[in-house]
C-alpha cells in the first residue's frame, strides 16, 4: 500500500481481477450482518458519529465495573477511549460466561504436535487462570509490572496471559522460535520482573530448548527475579534454586479464587515487539478497553462467530494475530477455540486437514504463506479428508495472490465458504479492512472494504488524497477504539 517517497504518486493499481463472489443467500440468512445494505448502514453510522456508535457497542458487548465519563479524548497523535471506565479483559473472557451454560462449554481444544490432547471448559480455564494469577502475586508481581512469556503453543500460554490481565500485570510474549539474544533484548527493554517458559516445545519432531535459551538470556537481564517453568517435554534442564520454579508445583495447591482487578480503560494490557525498519525491535503497547472492544467486534462480525462454531486460527500466540484472534477476541465472544502446538506438515503434510476433520472445525483462519505451502505440497492431502464442517475461511498476514485465493476457495472451501481476506497490523491491534462474510462481495486478492469506524485514505507524500488507482501511503483519518 505504501511506496518509496520518490515514486509515491507514480504507482498504479496492477490488480486487474474481475471475478466477484457474492455472499450466498444461505450464509447471509443467518449472518450477524445479513446484507450489503445493512453493512453500509452500520458503516455510515460508525463514521458519522463514531463516539455514539462505539459507546453503544461497548455497552452492549462488554462487561464494565464502572461506565466511562468520556467516550473519546483525542489530541494528536494520541487517542484515549472510554476515559474513566473500569474494566478487566480476563473477566470479559472468562467470568462473564460462568453463570450460563458456557461454564461447561469447551473454551480451548488443544492438540500437541506428538498427538496429546486437552480440552479446557470455560469453568476449568477460569480455575487455572485464577490459580496462576495467585502464583504471580505470591512471586511479587504487582499491577503494572511486566511479565515476559516465552512458551510453546500449549494451554499454559493463554492461561499466563489471562492471569497477567486479571491482576493488571503487563505481559510481553516473545515468540518461542526466537533466540536467547532476542529474548534478552526484549526483557531488558520492558524491564520484565518474571519469565514464564517451558522446559521445551515440539516442532517438526524436534525439541526447542526454551529453558536453555532463557538461562542464556538471564545472564544479562538484571530486572528478572523469578522464572516459572512448565514441564512439557521432560527435557533435562538446569533449575536455579530460589529463582526457578515448576509451574505444576506452584499451582497445584493454589487457591482457584482470584478477583479480577478493576482496571482503568487505558491500563496497559501488553507489549509486543515488532521488528521495524531500524532492525531494533520496537515495543507496541496496547491498552485494555479499546483493544478488547476492537478484538471482540471484529471476531463477532468478521468471523460471524456463533455459539455452535469451532474456530481455529493457526497463528502462533507469539504474534499479534494469536493475541487478538486466538485468545482475547474469541474468548470474549465465548467461542470454542482450537489450538495446535506444532508444524502443519508433521508428521505428514495433511496435519491441518486432519485437525479440521477430527474437531469438525467450522471457521479456519490462516496465512497466505501457509496456503501457498499447501498448494506446493499438493491437493491430494486436503482431498483425503472430510472438510465439510467448514463454513468460513480467512486469511491474515501478507496480501494473498488471486491464484492462492482461488485454490483456497475451491479445494478447501469447496466453493461454498466465504473468504475474509483481512488487512491489519501489530500496531492496529485488530482487523481494519476486511469483507463482512454475509454482506460483502469478495474479489480474489483484495481485502475489500473498511471495518466499522475505520476511515482509510491513500495519500501522496504531501498528504493529499490520491486519485482512483493511484498509489500512495495508506492512512487512517480518524482514531478507532483500538488506537491510542
Amino acid at each position: 500500500m505504501s511506496t518509496s517517497e520518490s515514486h509515491s504518486t507514480d504507482i498504479e493499481s496492477v490488480l486487474k481481477e474481475k471475478r466477484v463472489f457474492k455472499p450466498s443467500p444461505k450464509f447471509a440468512e443467518k449472518a450477524h450482518v445479513a446484507s450489503f445494505n445493512q453493512y453500509k448502514k452500520m458503516y455510515a453510522e460508525s463514521v458519522k458519529n463514531p463516539e455514539k456508535f462505539f459507546a453503544k457497542m461497548a455497552e452492549k458487548e462488554l462487561v464494565w465495573f464502572k461506565k466511562w465519563n468520556k467516550v473519546l479524548k483525542w489530541k494528536l497523535p494520541f487517542a484515549q477511549w472510554f476515559v474513566g471506565g473500569k474494566i478487566n479483559i480476563s473477566y470479559n473472557c472468562l467470568d462473564r460466561h460462568l453463570n450460563s451454560w458456557k461454564r461447561n462449554k469447551a473454551a480451548i481444544i488443544w492438540e500437541g504436535e506428538p498427538g496429546d490432547k486437552r480440552t479446557l471448559t470455560y469453568g476449568e480455564l477460569h480455575r487455572q487462570v485464577c490459580k496462576f494469577a495467585n502464583v504471580l502475586k505470591k512471586l511479587g508481581v504487582q499491577k503494572g509490572d511486566r511479565v515476559a512469556i516465552y512458551m510453546p503453543m500449549i494451554p499454559e500460554l493463554p492461561i499466563a496471559m489471562l492471569a497477567c490481565a486479571r491482576i493488571g500485570a503487563v505481559h510481553s510474549i516473545i515468540f518461542g522460535g526466537f533466540s536467547a539474544e532476542a529474548l534478552k533484548d526484549r526483557i531488558n527493554d520492558c524491564q520484565a520482573k518474571l519469565v514464564v517458559t517451558a522446559d521445551g516445545g515440539y516442532r517438526r519432531g524436534q525439541i526447542i530448548p526454551l529453558k536453555e535459551n532463557v538461562d542464556k538470556a538471564l545472564h544479562h537481564t538484571p530486572s528478572i527475579e523469578s522464572v516459572v517453568v512448565v514441564k512439557r517435554t521432560s527435557s533435562e534442564i538446569h533449575m536455579v534454586p530460589g529463582r526457578d520454579y515448576w509451574w505444576q508445583g506452584l499451582t497445584e495447591s493454589e487457591s482457584a479464587l482470584c478477583d479480577a482487578e478493576k482496571l482503568d480503560s487505558e491500563h496497559p494490557l501488553y507489549i509486543l515487539y515488532t521488528s521495524g525498519t531500524t532492525g531494533k525491535p520496537k515495543g507496541v503497547l496496547h491498552t485494555t478497553a479499546g483493544y478488547l472492544l476492537g478484538t471482540h467486534l471484529t471476531t463477532k462480525y468478521v468471523f460471524d462467530i456463533k455459539d455452535e462454531d469451532t474456530y481455529w486460527c493457526t497463528a502462533d500466540i507469539g504474534w499479534v494475530t494469536g493475541h487478538s484472534y486466538i485468545v482475547y477476541g474469541p474468548l470474549s465472544n465465548g467461542a470454542s477455540v482450537v489450538m495446535y502446538e506444532g508444524a502443519p506438515n508433521w508428521p505428514e503434510p495433511d496435519r491441518f486437514w486432519r485437525i479440521i476433520e477430527k474437531y469438525r472445525v467450522t471457521i479456519f483462519y490462516t496465512a497466505p504463506t501457509a496456503i501457498r505451502a499447501f498448494i506446493k505440497w499438493g491437493e491430494q492431502w486436503p482431498l483425503k479428508h472430510d472438510l465439510s464442517s467448514l463454513r468460513l475461511l480467512g486469511t491474515v498476514g501478507e496480501p494473498i495472490n488471486p491464484e492462492a485465493w482461488m485454490w483456497y476457495h475451491k479445494i478447501i472451501g469447496k466453493g461454498k465458504c466465504p473468504i475474509v481476506d483481512t488487512w491489519w497490523q501489530t500496531e492496529t491491534g485488530s482487523i481494519m479492512i476486511t469483507p463482512i462474510p454475509g454482506a460483502t462481495p469478495t474479489k480474489p486478492g483484495t481485502a475489500t472494504l473498511p471495518f466499522f469506524g475505520i476511515q482509510p485514505d491513500v495519500v501522496t507524500k504531501e498528504g493529499k488524497s490520491g486519485k482512483a488507482n493511484q498509489g500512495g501511503y495508506l492512512v487512517v483519518r480518524k482514531p478507532w477504539p483500538f488506537h491510542r
